[in-house]
């Protein structure tokens, strides 16, 4: 069956970033065609997000094996672009409850062929686990910080480093944290100047902010 879905092959010499696609809501026939079509050997790579595990489960065997499937950040790929040269990118996590969007930027980083390492638990509760660490942060060329409840963790960052930093709310948190919304608030409202943010769970989106800075200075 012929969803119509029609792909931005040229969006990669436009911006230097190829089409991902995003999962959720599309029908599962959909979702099915396309996998079946960018699978590992198709010499095309494609980034899939926001496949939930029970729908990749419900894929035939043939398209589950030809792909790099990881059911945390909920991405799947057959194929990665070519790793570059030079250039790193670190993310920071303020506890593990931020994995699945952690670890979606991670992938997309992995995806992009870009250097990365995903450093979790960082969060202000236990400073003493950020410090420790923040030396070898600080060799990365960007970074992309992940968390939710208060978010004070961005602008702990955008104190520490002079390093670009790409704050990601997550919607983790009690009550009040309103399903990110407050974490959102509290890095949008950041005293540390220069601290860009990305839209609730969105660690797709960080790793190509990121990604185009790589890009930039490291063509």
């Amino acid at each position: 069956m012929d969803h119509g879905i029609l792909f931005d092959h040229a969006r990669t010499s436009r911006i230097g970033l190829p089409e991902a696609v995003f999962c959720e809501g599309k029908p599962f026939e959909a979702v099915e065609e396309l996998l079946s079509r960018f699978g590992r050997g198709s010499g095309r790579p494609i980034l899939f997000t926001r496949l939930a595990p029970d729908i990749f489960a419900m894929m035939p065997e043939q398209i589950r094996a030809s792909y790099d499937y990881d059911p945390l950040s909920r991405t799947a790929f057959g194929e990665t672009l070519p790793a570059r040269a030079g250039g790193g990118i670190a993310v920071i996590s303020a506890g593990t409850a931020d994995g699945p969007v952690a670890w979606e930027a991670a992938r997309t980083l992995r995806y992009l062929g870009i250097t990365h390492k995903v450093f979790e638990d960082c969060g202000v509760a236990g400073l003493w686990r950020l410090a420790e660490r923040l030396d070898e942060v600080n060799t990365f060329d960007a970074l992309i910080v992940v968390a939710g409840l208060d978010a004070a963790l961005a602008s702990v960052m955008g104190g520490l480093t002079p390093k670009p930093v790409f704050a990601v709310p997550t919607s983790v948190g009690y009550g009040a944290a309103q399903g990110g919304h407050a974490a959102l608030a509290s890095m949008l409202s950041s005293c540390a100047p220069g601290v860009a943010v990305m839209n609730i769970d969105n660690g797709y989106g960080a790793a190509c902010a990121a990604a185009r800075i790589i890009n930039t200075f490291r063509p």
